[in-house]
């Protein structure tokens, strides 16, 4: 796990010795496999297909690698910031961490898992917070309703029982097992979850519970998967979210959110990888209807004997080759994939954590929250679909990881991440997120005092706004400023993502796999559509993840 001499200087092997990797490359001639991108999902592939004996050349176009889990300094020197994700609650469950099949805490990797897990502010100065202990966390429900405490308690135990089909279904590729609905139905309860499953969270909210407060609270975690709650198809989100963080707390990894990426571009170059930064792929190299490279903005490069994988957006993938390349019906599927919810987000440098007053003193957690009312809540879904900026009482979400994490800061110091819900397509446009985006993240900073007043304008010793047009401008994955790679709606989801036809991973090009937030099963760090690729392309060349993962257990 992290050794804590190198948690404050998390870079890649790969980008300490660049001239030798570049000479390596030279000389090298082919790779088995180009990867075109260093998120955490293409270097999970990587690693899986490394240690299968396929030596790999991973290209990043930014400086650094992770995607959406890299680290920067965007504020002061030595703050370093979770530029995107900052928990890993879902990959949790992966095989990939639960059954260590990568080994990863040999490679630097470790987590630390907070008590409190998060603490949510009420407009009328109560609040309620989830504490590891669960029969603490139903006692706050309890201060409200004793019927929505055990309410609660029921609904966990519902989740508990058919949890395990949903994450079957997360890290099983499309085609590979059964669908989710047959899933379900072999099950004791499957006919009421697939109703469930069918309902939107808000609904299934609104009735098993009875006060605003704790309805407030459950909204709040169904909304972390950035889509509204009143949306259909959206009833696991109601028990899902929440019961993950129950189980796993908001943990993070120690060092920052890029020590998932370093940990696993380590076992990559262990295993005779390559992984290069800097290196933005601009094309894809298609002969004789097959592709066989890639091409770089520099103007270099790079062939793949057995085949390339992309973790570029599939709304720019597109473009990096001839349409006739893809067919007709692949790029009408591309040109109707949904952007969908966004996110405007404010990182600060501050010389104290957020501290939430409550009984007896203050909380000072490493994940916070402020939900006014259900009908603010619901509203966040009819914003996005008018393009409207909403500025009186926003759901919020703060995280100071350093509240945990010391070694993210110099020593009394802190970096605090404020999350608002905003959609990128405003109705004058997204340009004018560079007009307006000071005016947004001063009122969510005051509205976040009125809550943590410790906080006050003399701690701040940085900031960095980032709208969701400056998201979708850092990292171009966040397509129209969405950190989940597009919308995560029944239309995009499953055999439907990106397009229907070709959700296994396998592109129309020949040669060409996708993995990435825009492959089943979506966004968020869960390693799932890494493994998936991974998963399809062993099979493609003749073998399995199973039969790689005995080999490695027989070696050692």
């Amino acid at each position: 796990m992290v050794n804590k001499d190198n948690s404050a200087n998390q870079v890649d092997d790969a980008n300490k010795n660049k001239d030798n990797l570049t000479k390596n490359v030279n000389s090298a001639g082919k790779f088995d496999i180009v990867v075109a991108g260093a998120g955490h999902n293409s270097l999970v592939a990587a690693a899986y297909l490394s240690r299968a004996g396929y030596r790999c050349l991973v290209l990043e176009g930014h400086g650094v690698i992770g995607g959406g889990s890299r680290c920067e300094e965007l504020t002061l020197p030595g703050y370093r910031h979770d530029s995107f994700a900052t928990a890993h609650v879902i990959t949790q469950n992966s095989p990939t961490l639960a059954n260590d099949e990568l080994g990863l805490g040999a490679y630097g990797l470790e987590y630390i898992f907070p008590d409190p897990v998060a603490h949510i502010a009420f407009d009328d100065g109560t609040w309620m917070t989830q504490w590891r202990d669960f029969e603490r966390t139903c006692g706050e429900f309890a201060k409200f309703s004793r019927r929505d405490a055990e309410a609660y308690r029921r609904m966990m135990a519902e989740f508990d029982a058919v949890k395990s089909i949903f994450n079957e279904t997360r890290y099983t590729p499309v085609g590979f097992g059964k669908p989710l609905n047959d899933l379900l139905a072999a099950h004791p309860d499957g006919k009421l979850w697939q109703r469930r499953q069918a309902m939107s969270a808000w609904e299934i909210i609104r009735d098993n519970f009875e006060d605003e407060h704790t309805r407030c609270f459950m909204l709040w975690f169904a909304m972390l998967n950035v889509t509204p709650a009143d949306q259909p198809m959206t009833g696991r989100l109601a028990y899902a979210l929440i019961n993950e963080r129950q189980r796993w707390s908001w943990c993070i990894p120690k060092g920052g959110a890029q020590a998932l990426p370093d940990a696993l571009g380590r076992v990559v170059t262990s295993h005779g990888g390559v992984i290069l930064t800097n290196k933005r792929v601009a094309q894809l190299i298609v002969e004789s209807g097959r592709c066989t490279g890639v091409g770089c903005a520099d103007g270099a490069e790079y062939r793949a004997e057995k085949a390339v994988l992309s973790t570029i957006h599939v709304k720019h993938l597109v473009d990096m080759a001839p349409a006739g390349a893809w067919g007709k019906e692949f790029l009408q599927g591309v040109e109707t994939y949904q952007g969908g919810s966004s996110l405007f987000v404010s990182h600060y440098a501050t010389s104290e954590p957020p501290q939430f007053p409550v009984s007896g003193g203050h909380i000072a957690p490493v994940a916070a929250g402020t939900m006014a009312s259900v009908k603010r809540a619901l509203k966040v879904g009819y914003n996005y679909s008018i393009g409207a900026v909403d500025l009186e009482d926003p759901p919020l979400l703060i995280m100071c990881p350093t509240v945990a994490d010391s070694s993210r800061t110099p020593a009394g110091k802190h970096t605090v991440k404020v999350i608002d819900f905003q959609p990128y397509d405003l109705a004058e446009g997204p340009q004018h997120w560079d007009e307006i985006k000071d005016e947004v993240a001063a009122a969510n900073l005051k509205y976040l005092q009125r809550f943590a007043p410790n906080l006050t304008d003399d701690k701040i010793l940085a900031r960095k706004i980032e709208s969701p047009l400056d998201l979708e401008r850092a990292n171009l994955m966040a397509w129209h400023g969405s950190c989940h790679g597009g919308a995560q709606t029944p239309s995009q989801t499953a055999a439907m993502r990106p397009v229907p036809g070709w959700a296994q991973h396998r592109m129309p090009i020949p040669g060409l796999y996708q993995t990435g937030a825009t492959t089943h099963p979506g966004g968020s760090v869960s390693c799932g559509p890494g493994r998936n690729a991974a998963m399809v392309m062993l099979k493609d060349f003749g073998t399995s993840l199973e039969a790689v993962l005995a080999k490695a257990r027989g070696a050692s």
